[in-house]
């Protein structure tokens, strides 16, 4: 209801689409721009979330690339691979998976291992361990702030489920880009 409000205070301003780039919002898509925007700006919150809250959790400095890889490695208790780690977080460059799979085998947190021929990473019970005080700080950080906003969790299914068809659209035409 009090959002409602706000959002009806908003358009009698008639500020327009909020962007970082106005002149990429004068398209036949200005609400893209305003959606790019707020993923930069949702991106950098997020990386500076995971990094913070991996310290509160008592884990070692890491890279946002590094507390990715230690949960994923850590999800449903199961070796990855290389390529299983940089198909699930969408990324491209190998050599900074590789790199950051490095740190956090220094850091004891993952393992390496293999499966057949394949090289494999497994999470150690140091970094089980820190992935379930992540989670906990997570839980009385972000979880529970959210709840407050009141949103609808089918929602958040929602819009996770666009921004995952945005990125197919935006991998769809990096491809088409590189072929230009």
């Amino acid at each position: 209801m009090a959002a409602e409000h706000y959002d009806e205070q908003l358009k009698d301003l008639a500020i327009g689409p909020v962007v970082s780039s106005a002149h990429l919002a004068n398209s036949s898509l200005p609400a893209l721009s305003e959606v790019e925007f707020a993923l930069t700006m949702a991106n950098h919150a997020f990386q500076r979330w995971i990094v913070r809250c991996t310290a509160a959790a008592g884990g070692p400095s890491l890279s946002p690339m590094e507390v990715l890889i230690v949960h994923l490695v850590n999800h449903r208790a199961r070796p990855k691979t290389l390529a299983d780690i940089c198909l699930v977080l969408n990324v491209e460059d190998t050599h900074l998976v590789n790199y950051a799979i490095k740190k956090l085998v220094e850091q004891g947190l993952v393992e390496p291992g293999r499966k057949g021929k394949e090289k494999t990473i497994t999470v150690t019970e140091a970094g089980r361990q820190l992935c379930k005080r992540y989670g906990d700080v997570r839980e009385a950080l972000v979880v529970q702030s959210v709840l407050q906003f009141g949103h609808d969790p089918a929602e958040l299914s929602r819009l996770a489920s666009l921004l995952r068809a945005v990125s197919g659209a935006y991998d769809q035409a990096a491809r088409a880009a590189a072929s230009l």
